[in-house]
């Protein structure tokens, strides 16, 4: 005994099934895209209130995949332009000198650096034209100081006086065998939360998108 069967697609069907995928590229899109710029803002107010500055918070940037289009496959990335920096703030890592003596901190007397960020003591000596004189303590950090006269920024330069007038000794750098860089950003925090809100994304998109 035979059987032949024969299946005839109602091209209404079709219209529907296919409506639907579309309606389902945009919600996932559109989701997608929600957790990314939320995340990317998360992170910026994360570091803006650690104060640690805007211009560390906008090297928070975000990308939408596909870039144009739609696509059940979207997705968003989510990274800082200055990783290093973010990422030390964010675990919070144990920071030992490169050679194994000291890290050298510079104090308020030390002055900025010409390139931006920490001045070192062999860019301090060159600038300023003094030398640095190796202080031990038994009881706290041991200090590079030097012998000149402070000016009205507080920062040592050489003292000009024939007298001694205003001379000081003055702390330049603290020197610490490491530092413990405390944890000041919680980034997994935020991402959690981002992709845990993804489902609940996609849902509301989808709804709106047939009303």
């Amino acid at each position: 005994m035979a059987m032949k069967l024969k299946l005839d697609i109602d091209p209404d069907i079709v219209a529907m099934m296919a409506a639907e995928v579309a309606a389902g590229e945009r919600a996932v899109t559109a989701a997608m895209r929600e957790a990314g710029t939320g995340l990317k803002t998360a992170w910026r107010l994360q570091i803006t209130g650690a104060g640690l500055g805007a211009r560390l918070a906008n090297s928070i940037r975000s990308q939408n995949f596909p870039k144009s289009g739609e696509s059940l496959d979207a997705a968003a990335l989510v990274w800082s332009k200055a990783p290093v920096i973010v990422g030390a703030h964010d675990t919070g890592p144990l920071i030992r000198s490169k050679d194994g003596f000291w890290l050298a901190i510079p104090l308020p007397a030390a002055g900025k650096s010409l390139r931006g960020g920490r001045i070192t003591p062999g860019e301090w000596e060159r600038r300023r034209g003094l030398r640095l004189r190796f202080v031990y303590r038994r009881t706290g950090p041991s200090l590079l100081v030097a012998e000149g006269r402070l000016n009205t920024k507080g920062q040592a330069v050489v003292s000009r006086s024939k007298t001694g007038r205003g001379k000081v000794t003055a702390p330049i750098f603290l020197l610490v065998p490491q530092v413990k860089l405390p944890k000041r950003l919680d980034l997994a925090r935020d991402a959690e939360r981002a992709h845990d809100a993804v489902p609940g994304l996609i849902v509301a998109n989808w709804v709106e998108a047939k009303l």
